[in-house]
């Protein structure tokens, strides 16, 4: 992990030193300007998931982090003896604004707009993992603030930067398979089912709970909430599509330049007030794009994926674009294309999307030059409305027609209670 300070931090870490205080806030911090200075990071979570950010920021200077579990954050800050220690990531920002260039919200799905929009209103660069926030409006909302502050953005859809990606968006977009009107996508996570738990242990004194909560209802600490398992209720997470649809859906809204569906409708197990389904169709409708026809997305989970798809068999997540002269079958890794027969003396395009620096490192480059980011909160905005639809068109067992201009659904005024969620006070985006 560095040691070695960013100029700026070490200097007035040195000055304030020399005459005894610790105080931030007194003096402004340059933005960052030269290529070659190194970005001062704030880290809003510091284990799990958290923790591949971290590794991938070795290049930076970290100054701060936060973390509610105060176990996680013991090994942070031993890794990184220089940084101040904060459990409260409005604490945090409000004390360092002016020694932070950029921060990395890696927290359960709940906490990403909070952190983030308090962060971009501070003018502070942004990576947030995916989904980029819990509900639809605050997807629009933080693409909306980062645009008027001129930041740059990042979510952490990894596999974006991926070489076998980049691939299929070219071979697509040449017309190999010709014009697509249909694309089936698939992941086999399974979080969900279950009731809330009716006991009420004490809460571990490491763990900081009213903070985990942040804008969600109040409940008492269980620890079936933690690490991973919150992902499964609706308060705090949405479930297989919202932890995985993003990886995958990424690649037909790259290769086919969707954004805003105009309907949504599900199938599924019957609603549960606080847990969210073990599996989950979504259909889809995109409108016509250009010269390109309208689409029809098909979206799989849990044990709800079928075993195979127009006689190509499922495994793992994926995407089958189906196009009028054949079919594109793609993952994280490879890609076929069929009929083989049809396809068997096939060439690929010469590439023409440049491989990635890395995801991690396309966002610091960013945040000092000005460069553009491929998952940008305008473009992981858009994905995110669509993915965290289809869990609103669920809950409102209704087949919705969405009106993206106005962020409503016209034939379902039930559906704003899912699109835009109430918070506890203090912690409204």
């Amino acid at each position: 992990m560095p040691r070695k300070s960013s100029r700026r931090f070490f200097l007035k870490q040195s000055t304030l030193a020399g005459v005894g205080l610790w105080v931030y806030g007194g003096v402004a911090a340059a933005a960052s300007t030269s290529p070659n200075e190194k970005l001062n990071v704030a880290f809003v979570g510091t284990a799990n998931q958290a923790r591949f950010s971290i590794g991938s920021m070795q290049s930076e200077y970290t100054v701060a982090v936060c973390d509610i579990d105060d176990n996680f954050l013991d090994k942070a800050v031993s890794d990184f003896p220089q940084a101040r220690r904060f459990n409260d990531f409005r604490k945090m920002l409000d004390e360092m604004h002016k020694d932070v260039d950029a921060v990395v919200v890696a927290t359960p799905d709940h906490i990403h707009a909070p952190a983030s929009m308090m962060a971009i209103k501070l003018g502070k660069h942004v990576y947030c993992e995916k989904p980029l926030t819990h509900s639809v409006h605050e997807a629009r909302a933080l693409a909306r603030e980062a645009a008027r502050m001129k930041v740059a953005t990042q979510m952490g859809t990894q596999i974006h930067a991926g070489g076998n990606y980049r691939r299929v968006v070219e071979i697509v977009q040449s017309g190999a398979i010709g014009k697509v009107r249909e694309v089936h996508t698939w992941a086999g996570r399974a979080w969900g089912g279950g009731n809330r738990p009716k006991e009420t242990p004490p809460t571990p004194a490491h763990i900081h709970w009213d903070l985990w909560l942040g804008p969600a209802p109040e409940r008492p600490y269980h620890p079936t909430y933690l690490p991973a398992n919150w992902r499964k209720w609706w308060d705090f997470g949405g479930g297989n599509i919202a932890d995985m649809a993003c990886h995958h859906m990424d690649l037909p809204f790259w290769a086919l330049g969707l954004r805003h569906p105009t309907t949504v409708e599900t199938e599924g197990p019957p609603v549960h007030a606080e847990t969210c389904p073990l599996g989950l169709i979504a259909h889809y409708e995109f409108p016509a794009r250009g010269d390109q026809p309208p689409v029809k997305l098909h979206w799989y989970d849990g044990d709800k994926i079928p075993t195979e798809i127009h006689g190509i068999k499922t495994s793992g997540g994926g995407n089958l674009f189906v196009g009028e002269r054949g079919m594109m079958a793609a993952d994280y890794g490879s890609y076929k294309l069929y009929p083989e027969s049809d396809f068997a003396d096939f060439k690929p395009p010469a590439p023409t999307i440049a491989n990635s620096i890395g995801h991690h490192k396309e966002w610091v480059e960013a945040c000092k030059t000005g460069a553009a980011t491929t998952c940008n909160f305008d473009y992981s905005g858009a994905l995110t409305e669509a993915v965290l639809l289809g869990n609103v068109a669920y809950r409102t067992g209704k087949k919705i027609e969405w009106d993206a201009a106005k962020m409503r659904a016209t034939n379902c005024p039930d559906a704003n209670q899912y699109i835009q969620r109430e918070y506890r006070k203090g912690w409204a985006v």
